[in-house]
């Protein structure tokens, strides 16, 4: 993989529509994409301790996409730091590209899983900060985003009803709510959490300033979870 001096030049936030607009073609799942382009800016521009050249450092900070099934944002997001050449954008989703409708990772720099069916990511993240914990790497944080209706997925609420007990400090999970979970959960998305012994916020999935203080809010001895709110799916 190389890239040009050209496309290394310094990208920032407002660069990223013009990034998702080299992707094009069917299927492109533009409202999942969108709902998580400032989550997913936030955390790398702030908050992720990984760069392009310790991808592989075993003391970086884990980011796992579970809502791997709209990547339009995540590929523009790898790209303006770095983490992928700008020029593979264009062939998103086309039979020779790397950047497939859902992230590969073993073809997508940077993506540390394989993602998109709903409700692998969280348990999948519990599993990674246990392997950590156990090999005593105990500064690498894990992060995870997930949508609101993969919680409607048993397997998120094994991992959320262990986490809390488990006492995972090193666990973040991010749930993007744009209104399209299909079963309510009574007190709303962070009250789940909160039942099971974590740390919630809930804030403007749009507000940098508010993300990146629920982002390093202390929480010592649990997991943390935002809830960022952003416009319905379908409105």
């Amino acid at each position: 993989m190389t890239i040009t001096a050209a496309e290394n030049r310094a990208y920032d936030y407002d660069d990223l529509p013009a990034l998702m607009a080299r992707m094009t073609g069917d299927e492109k799942h533009g409202p999942a994409a969108t709902s998580t382009l400032d989550v997913l800016w936030v955390l790398y521009d702030r908050v992720l301790r990984v760069t392009p050249r310790g991808r592989d450092d075993p003391g970086r900070d884990r980011f796992l996409l579970s809502k791997g099934h709209g990547p339009m944002a995540y590929y523009a997001v790898l790209a303006a730091k770095g983490f992928l050449p700008v020029d593979w954008l264009p062939g998103f989703g086309s039979y020779d590209s790397p950047l497939g409708h859902h992230p590969d990772r073993v073809l997508v720099p940077g993506a540390e899983i394989g993602s998109g069916s709903l409700g692998h990511g969280l348990p999948i993240a519990v599993g990674t900060a246990l392997g950590l914990r156990a090999r005593g790497l105990h500064d690498p944080a894990v992060w995870v985003l997930t949508g609101d209706a993969e919680l409607d997925e048993g397997s998120n609420h094994e991992a959320i009803a262990f986490a809390g007990p488990a006492g995972l400090e090193r666990l973040h999970t991010v749930v993007i709510d744009n209104s399209s979970a299909r079963h309510a959960l009574p007190g709303g998305i962070a009250a789940r959490f909160q039942a099971a012994g974590w740390s919630a916020s809930t804030v403007d999935g749009r507000d940098h300033e508010a993300l990146y203080a629920a982002f390093t809010a202390p929480h010592p001895g649990r997991p943390h979870v935002v809830v960022a709110r952003v416009e319905p799916k379908n409105a």
